[in-house]
Order: structure tokens, then C-alpha cells, then sequence
């Protein structure tokens, strides 16, 4: 410790060097590059410091890449001095240096330097690694570096990068755009989608995230989009160029670039008043019909995305945020006071994720993976192996059983007797759905390699029932 302490010391008070901060960069990787201007590992440096709690780590004991560090204002001046650089310009680059001296004001904090470490992305936002490429470029030395980036700031144009998540605990920092240039011209057109939606008073980022949220739950359906090719293609190329047998894990990992464009023209199309219009044609204006799969607005939306085949399955996608989206922009027209400003009290927000439309992080994604091979008979990482036949018939058939039971949900008109009537078929009904759903599943995954046993066990039978099941099953359905 002494000789730490010595080392301290002596870069305190030459302090020939100079470390400039890059835009949007954590503290705590700032705090790291300045370490290794030092040649010294960042933990030599934190001494310096009197740290209030411990730095947060993934499940395995690992650091977490997007960790974050608050400085009280003598922890300010202590890393400043480090680095050589002047306090206006770290208060500019890094985002959480102004929150920092705000983060002790319950401590006496006197001259001691102070430091709160944090989780950033799940504080101040999304923490992806920065170009290395870009970073020599601009240091002269090709460190990592972790940055604040909404998702639309994730390509790097000059290298071809796509910039990933900092929270997972996986060792990929990029993935390689070069042969997908249309992810980068996506990233240019945002720009102008950006624009727009700041004309129509409009926050941008929740335009994005509308859109984002839509696209990822197309991204969880494509499995039984026969006539899908773009995002097979462009996948498999960010995957090395053949995904291979790691096919779910990078379905994962490449979910958020692979799928950059289409996001990119959903929100661009979710702007455009034209198609807020055919919105309104379609659910018949004042006088209100049920959306139908041949609807004028989800067809010119699929032609957008580049897929004209695409509108029929999204239009019947009950249950998504596109809906719910649709849905808000029918009640804002046919109930006027609802608006935003009204003095109604009651409120519609166009732009609006519900909490069950968020779509899963790349971290959340991989931790399910890592589950899943952990307890092979306990997710669905047979799905891939399932045809995408298969997979779309058991798509249909939840969504036919969640329509049904959702028709019984709200009042009732009839005597008792019919009411009950009516319920108890509805919930026949649906029951006999969700009993073929679970049929066709358990064939899935018999065919998958899934062992029957585990098979039984999902299904809540014994091995001989499950057995006796499926070849009943098998027998119906003919060679």
C-alpha cells in the first residue's frame, strides 16, 4: 500500500500528461483511460478515493463493464488534476460529472474525496462500448471505452461498427457492419426522422422507442415468416457470415442492428399523418368497425418496410404495441378531450410502451439463453429446430385462444342463464385452443430432440401418458 500510495504521489505532482475526455464517456472510463495513461491498472488509482459502497458486478463475480462512478466535488478536483484536464471540459463530455457533488449532499463531505459507484445503464441510460478504432484515432491509444448511446448512435460509419450493449456479461464489443451498408444509411435517414418529429413537437427518442418496440415483436414472430430474407441475410453476416448452430445467440446479439432500418421506417411511417389517416379509414371513423387482416394502413406499412407480403401478419398481431398504437390514434380522433392539454383529466399518450411491450435487453436475452442450457427441458431453445410451418400454426392457435377469451372479458347482455351460457362456451372453447397448442408443442419438441420425460413434465403428465398422447397424435395426422 505504501508503495501505491508513493506511485500516487508522484503522478499527483508531475502530472505531465494530459487525458482528454471523450463525448458521452462514463466517469469511471475516463478514471480508467487516465489509469492507463499511468501504466497503472485502474484499482491503483482508486485509493485516492473513499469509496461508499462496492462496484457492481454480473451474477458470476464479474465487474460490469457499464459501471459508473459519482466524485464529490474534492473527488472532482482530485481526477482533474490526474488527467490535466479542466473541469468546464470534463463537465461537457462526461454526462454524470454534474450529478456527482448532488449524489454526497446527505454525507459532511469536507476535503475527502468521495466516490458512489453506480450501475450507468441502469441510472442515466443505454452503455454501449465505443469504437476502438475511433478512440486511437483520437488518444492515439486503442483502449475500450463505454459510452451513453441510444440505440440510433451505435454505428460508427468510419469502420463499420455496430457499437453494443455494455451490460451483458459476454466479450463482444462490435458487431461488423461492413457488408450491411444499409444499417449505416439507416442511421443517416434517423436524422431526418428526428427533425420531423421535433417539427410536430414530438420527443424523438420516444418515436424510436414506439418503433423499436414494434419491430422487436416482429423479430420474435419472423420465425414463421416464410418469405423472410432480409433479416436471415443480415444476421448471418454480422454472425461471422454463417451463424451456425449458435443461431439463438445471435439472434440476441444481433437482434438490435440487424433490425436498425426497419426500425428506422416504422418511425418515419408512424409520423406521417397520411398513415394516421388510413389508421382512421381503416377502423371506420365515426361509425367503428373491428380491424380486419386486408387493412389499407398495416398493407402500406409492410410496403415500406420493403415486405408488401407483411401487412396481413401484422394486422392480425393482436395484442402488440403497433395495435395498442393504432388504437390510440382511433380514440384521440373519435374522443377529441382525451388529447393531450385537455382539461378532462383524461389523457391518451400517442407515443406511449407499456410495460409488457418493452422489448427484452440484449442482457435479459442472453441470461434466458444461459438458463436454457443449464435446464434443457426448461425453455424453448428447441424453437429453432421447429418448422416454421409448425411454429406458425401454434402462433395462430394462441392467438385465436387469447381473442376468444378476451371476447368474455368486459359486460355481459342477457338473462343469467344466457350469459353463463355464452361464458361457459367461450371458455370451451378456448380451452379446447390452448389443449392444441400444448399438443403441438410437445410434437415440437419430441422432434426437437427434447427427452420425453421433459416433455411430460411441461405437459404435466406422466412419460406413459404423454407417450400414449402423441401417438394418438401421430396416428390422427397420417404419414
Amino acid at each position: 500500500m505504501h508503495r501505491v500510495c508513493e506511485n500516487l504521489d508522484t503522478v499527483l505532482h508531475t502530472s505531465i500528461l494530459r487525458v482528454a475526455p471523450l463525448t458521452g464517456e462514463t466517469t469511471w472510463s475516463f478514471l480508467c483511460r487516465v489509469a492507463a495513461s499511468y501504466g497503472m491498472a485502474p484499482g491503483a488509482l482508486l485509493p485516492w478515493w473513499e469509496q461508499t459502497n462496492g462496484c457492481p458486478r454480473h451474477a458470476g463475480g464479474e465487474p460490469r463493464a457499464d459501471a459508473e462512478v459519482l466524485l464529490n466535488r474534492a473527488g472532482q478536483q482530485m481526477l482533474a488534476r490526474l488527467s490535466g484536464a479542466d473541469g468546464g471540459s470534463l463537465a461537457r463530455a462526461l454526462p454524470t460529472w454534474p450529478l456527482g457533488p448532488a449524489a454526497f449532499e446527505d454525507r459532511a463531505e469536507g476535503e475527502r474525496p468521495l466516490l458512489r459507484w453506480q450501475t450507468g445503464s441502469a441510472a442515466w441510460g443505454p452503455v454501449a462500448f465505443g469504437c476502438r478504432l475511433c478512440t486511437a484515432r483520437r488518444t492515439g491509444a486503442g483502449v475500450c471505452v463505454m459510452r451513453y448511446a441510444q440505440r440510433w448512435e451505435r454505428v460508427c460509419v468510419r469502420h463499420g461498427r455496430w457499437a453494443l450493449d455494455a451490460d451483458a456479461d459476454q466479450l463482444l464489443e462490435h458487431l461488423d457492419l461492413r457488408g450491411i451498408p444499409d444499417v449505416a444509411v439507416a442511421q443517416r435517414r434517423w436524422l431526418g426522422v428526428a427533425r420531423h418529429a421535433a417539427r410536430a413537437g414530438t420527443d424523438p427518442g420516444e418515436v424510436f422507442g414506439l418503433a423499436y418496440a414494434v419491430v422487436a415483436r416482429w423479430w420474435e414472430g419472423a420465425y414463421g415468416w416464410e418469405r423472410e430474407e432480409i433479416w436471415p441475410r443480415r444476421l448471418h453476416q454480422v454472425a461471422g457470415g454463417n451463424a451456425g448452430i449458435d443461431l439463438e445467440r445471435w439472434r440476441v446479439v444481433g437482434r438490435d442492428a440487424v433490425t436498425f432500418p426497419e426500425v428506422v421506417a416504422v418511425a418515419d411511417a408512424l409520423l406521417d399523418p397520411a398513415m394516421a389517416q388510413l389508421v382512421w379509414a381503416d377502423s371506420g371513423g365515426m361509425r367503428p368497425r373491428p380491424h380486419g387482416a386486408d387493412g389499407v394502413f398495416c398493407r402500406r406499412l409492410g410496403e415500406r418496410v420493403g415486405r408488401p407480403w407483411l401487412g396481413p401478419l401484422i394486422a392480425v398481431d393482436y395484442g402488440g404495441p403497433l395495435i395498442a398504437w393504432m388504437g390510440t390514434v382511433v380514440r384521440l380522433r373519435r374522443y377529441p378531450q382525451k388529447r393531450p392539454g385537455s382539461d378532462t383529466g383524461f389523457e391518451e399518450n400517442l407515443w406511449g410502451v407499456r410495460q409488457e411491450h418493452q422489448p427484452p435487453t440484449m442482457a435479459a436475452g442472453l441470461r434466458v439463453l444461459a438458463r436454457e442450457k443449464r435446464m434443457p427441458g426448461s425453455g424453448t431453445n428447441w424453437r429453432a429446430a421447429v418448422p416454421a410451418e409448425q411454429r406458425f400454426v401454434i402462433t395462430n392457435l394462441l392467438g385465436e385462444a387469447e381473442e376468444q377469451l378476451q371476447q368474455l372479458h368486459g359486460a355481459q347482455v342477457g338473462t343469467t342463464a344466457e350469459v353463463a351460457r355464452s361464458m361457459l362456451e367461450g371458455l370451451s372453447h378456448g380451452t379446447d385452443l390452448l389443449d392444441q397448442v400444448l399438443l403441438r408443442v410437445m410434437v415440437a419438441a419430441v422432434n426437437a430432440g427434447v427427452p420425453l420425460e421433459e416433455v411430460a413434465r411441461w405437459a404435466r403428465l406422466s412419460a406413459d401418458e404423454a407417450a400414449e398422447v402423441l401417438g394418438t397424435y401421430q396416428e390422427a395426422e397420417g404419414p
